[in-house]
């Protein structure tokens, strides 16, 4: 038997509509920030109101043998999981198993949301579904069912399956190792990993990722004063802590291009990686670059579309999201600072090593201190990227018999410049595991910034594609 994929969109719209942006418009309305951004989270509360809510509508599906667990570990944020027997009943983990993950946890607020929306105010807008998480990543756990039940309403066969929806994804995923260890047993190993917290080249057909940056960050901090003093007396005399800080960058990147200067954040991008970058240069055009809210007549880095994809998904880059030690402008004052701070976020090459790279970052910045300037560099988060092991002749024909049956276009593959944590761990812990590494994460849906949004008719498609997928996996 085959999907029939009229029936299967029929079922999964109808659900979407009825169930799942109700839902996700109550967790929308939940500020539960990652642990990185709410190192009170456990006291507020909302951590815990979201994964209830989450745990809630995924425990009343009606599937014939699924438990679900809310799993804790003390001390840290807790993980949903569930685990789904395979069509025949059986649900031994030594059987063949599908993994499919997901995060409910949220980066903060950030300024700059439109007049009507706010990342804890729900709003649908022309078949868009804005606030902070419903993309990134509330809706995988509400997908991810939704898509074993179309095909089960159709008597279809599956294999066994497990949905682990963890809490710390947004802060580097630190504590989902200790859940794995503790959820090995009952999680297997398995044969594909269906991951929806990835993004979208466009809304008109299916992509999958291929590969994700790794990451380091931490806190620059010079002091050159105990106190701030009078600009008049001390500027020409004692360094400037922004001028110090502004010598060190130096050391990283290139003023004029960006371009990191290091060799130890490069590594060499594989052959197959580069030719799924120009096909999807070619595909996308002037939509690589168009989709950006560029302030006047910005021009982006890199000669061209091509060197533009790879600058984002296979070069190490380097940005400033953070900034302490100035004040306001309107209560600037002539004041000489006796120190500055900046938040350094380096994306790093999917296959570079994310501990190597924050020694060699660290050790750049605090040799040879300008001025002899006290220089500090606080690290806070090291996540390794992945890249993608070769798709098997059954995944590729599904995944693009999926995009031509529900989008009537091919199913494309790239790389992605953000970071999956849990993906470099599965790749370690379960190195046969194929992946479907996507999600709805398209052009200004704008993650971890203002407006972000859902692209309600995408994310319908892309469930269906999920359920071929599945199909296909138990088929092959």
């Amino acid at each position: 038997m085959s999907l029939d994929y009229a029936k299967a969109q029929a079922f999964i719209d109808q659900k979407w509509d009825q169930e799942i942006v109700p839902e996700l418009v109550e967790y929308i309305k939940i500020p539960c920030k990652s642990p990185h951004f709410d190192p009170d989270w456990d006291k507020h509360g909302y951590m815990e109101q979201a994964i209830q809510q989450i745990a809630a509508w995924c425990d009343a599906q009606e599937i014939t043998g699924k438990t679900l667990e809310i799993v804790r570990i003390e001390g840290r944020t807790p993980v949903i999981f569930m685990e789904i027997p395979a069509s025949d009943g059986s649900n031994n983990p030594d059987d063949d198993t599908i993994l499919m993950y997901g995060h409910m946890d949220k980066q903060p607020e950030m300024v700059g949301w439109s007049e009507g929306l706010g990342p804890w105010i729900p709003v649908i807008k022309d078949d868009k579904l804005y606030g902070r998480g419903g993309a990134d990543d509330g809706y995988s756990a509400y997908a991810s069912l939704t898509a074993l039940m179309a095909l089960k309403r159709q008597q279809l066969p599956h294999a066994r399956t497990v949905i682990l929806i963890e809490a710390c994804e947004e802060s580097g995923s630190y504590d989902l190792p200790y859940y794995i260890d503790k959820l090995r047993d009952r999680i297997g190993e398995p044969s594909l990993v269906i991951c929806l917290d990835s993004g979208a080249g466009n809304y008109e057909q299916l992509w999958c990722t291929m590969s994700l940056r790794g990451m380091t960050s931490g806190t620059l901090k010079v002091d050159v004063l105990k106190e701030g003093i009078h600009s008049g007396y001390g500027s020409g005399v004692v360094p400037s802590s922004f001028r110090v800080i502004r010598q060190l960058l130096s050391r990283l990147e290139d003023e004029k291009s960006g371009r990191l200067l290091p060799k130890e954040f490069y590594a060499d991008i594989p052959q197959q990686r580069l030719e799924q970058t120009l096909e999807v240069a070619k595909v996308l055009g002037s939509e690589v670059t168009s989709p950006y809210p560029w302030a006047g007549e910005t021009e982006p880095m890199g000669e061209n579309n091509f060197e533009q994809l790879l600058n984002r998904n296979w070069r190490p880059a380097l940005s400033y999201t953070g900034i302490a030690g100035m004040p306001e402008i309107e209560n600037a004052g002539n004041v000489l600072r006796p120190t500055t701070s900046i938040k350094l976020s380096l994306r790093l090459p999917p296959t570079a090593d994310s501990e190597k790279a924050t020694e060699a970052l660290e050790s750049l910045l605090l040799e040879n201190p300008p001025a002899n300037a006290t220089i500090s560099f606080d690290s806070d988060q090291a996540a390794d990227g992945w890249n993608a092991p070769d798709v098997e002749s059954w995944l590729a024909k599904s995944l693009e018999k999926g995009s031509q049956a529900v989008y009537n276009k091919p199913a494309m593959y790239m790389g992605e410049g953000g970071t999956i944590p849990f993906m470099a761990m599965l790749g370690e812990k379960f190195p046969k595991a194929q992946f479907m590494i996507t999600g709805v994460l398209g052009p200004n849906s704008n993650a971890h910034g203002p407006n972000e949004f859902l692209h309600i008719p995408f994310a319908k498609k892309l469930t269906t594609c999920v359920t071929q997928v599945i199909v296909d996996h138990f088929n092959r």
